[in-house]
């Protein structure tokens, strides 16, 4: 796939060379000089520039992009580029900051393809996302390891449980939590299941029907 990642910060950079790692293509937007003449000591393809500005993404190759991925500090820069490659054709990927609540989520999360909240799921959750979709089934990590997300049905005999409880069967770890409507992150001590929720877990086959099993209404 061809990616073009706005910002290579710490977050850009960390997906990037996951990215590169698996043999994607990646072209960086980055305004910073500094962090522009870093990407290209990287060996990446590097637009100096504003990722606002149709016209940067544009040399970034925008046009035969599968996918870009905002990952600036700036949710303004963030959201313009997305709905620039909305209009392109592109799968969109809006970074939101540590400090986000969730009437913002919801303000963006309808206008774009996927929205990240890297400080908790780090490069990984937005590799992802870029690749693919929702934290759906991403494909076998080894021989014999996948990732995927469950929802949590109404009348589920788990609702009411706090996350950090599940009895969740060895071969599985779960990762990250999320209501119906935000986004996945590392669930807090507190933190209780609701119906329409989603657990994600990265576990051997066997475990992920285990847990299927556990969770049905």
């Amino acid at each position: 796939m061809k990616i073009v990642i706005v910002g290579y910060g710490r977050v850009g950079k960390r997906t990037t060379d996951v990215l590169t790692s698996e043999g994607h293509e990646v072209v960086i937007i980055e305004q910073d000089a500094e962090k522009a003449q870093r990407a290209r000591e990287d060996g990446l393809e590097t637009v100096e520039g504003d990722g606002e500005d149709e016209r940067v993404l544009e040399r970034a190759g925008l046009d035969d992009a599968d996918a870009v991925g905002a990952l600036t500090a700036d949710l303004n820069v963030n959201f313009t580029a997305c709905t620039v490659a909305n209009g392109h054709g592109c799968r969109t990927v809006l970074r939101i900051d540590e400090d986000y609540r969730r009437d913002i989520y919801e303000q963006y999360a309808a206008d774009v393809d996927e929205v990240v909240y890297p400080e908790r799921l780090g490069a990984a959750g937005a590799k992802t996302a870029l690749l693919g979709g929702d934290l759906n089934v991403l494909a076998d990590l080894t021989e014999h390891l996948t990732a995927t997300t469950i929802p949590i049905p109404e009348g589920s005999p788990v609702v009411g449980t706090r996350v950090v409880e599940l009895d969740i069967p060895e071969g599985a770890r779960l990762y990250a939590h999320g209501g119906a409507t935000e986004p996945m992150t590392i669930p807090m001590p507190r933190t209780a299941i609701e119906p329409g929720d989603r657990v994600a877990l990265i576990a051997e086959q066997p475990a992920v029907e285990a847990v299927r099993e556990m969770v049905a209404a």
